[in-house]
């Protein structure tokens, strides 16, 4: 009789070490690539379940360790799924929170805005006068130069 591997032997194995690896790095990523490992995990452990369905069916032609293979890759996209789902749940919770908490406060804004011309004319806006330089001290009437003349300083070289 020949034996032979399942369907899914490397394949269901590389799908959930790839979902783990893309996984971890997602999470450096803020989450937002966590989607694409959790897909490649949901469709290694359906790869998985078909092919050990296969093995129920019919144990005399595939390998035991063709069976372990797969099972070691239905396990390991499970993690990924488990893994995946709660970074993607996490970054869902916090853009949801992030979200509401901006908009609030943009919606704050708005109620408590106020017309330009208003804020002008209720005197809102209040500048203080500057003590180093104020319109009033100089005018051009008053202004003082001051010369030396180059010619009177002796300067030897």
């Amino acid at each position: 009789m020949n034996i032979s591997k399942l369907p899914a032997d490397p394949s269901a194995l590389v799908l959930g070490i790839v979902a783990l690896v893309l996984g971890f790095a997602g999470c450096c990523c803020y989450g937002l690539v966590a989607i694409i490992p959790l897909i490649i995990s949901v469709i290694g452990l359906v790869a998985a379940n078909k092919s050990l369905k296969e093995y129920a069916a019919n144990p005399e032609a595939y390998s035991a360790q063709s069976k372990s293979n797969v099972s070691t890759g239905k396990i390991l996209n499970i993690i990924a799924i488990i893994f995946n789902g709660l970074v993607v749940l996490f970054f869902i919770g916090v853009l949801v929170i992030y979200g509401t908490l901006f908009s609030s406060a943009l919606f704050d804004e708005f109620r408590n805005f106020k017309d330009f011309e208003n804020y002008e004319n209720e005197g809102v806006f209040e500048f203080e006068e500057d003590s180093i330089y104020n319109d009033s001290e100089y005018y051009e009437s008053e202004i003082i130069t001051d010369s030396i003349v180059v010619d009177s300083l002796n300067i030897s070289h």
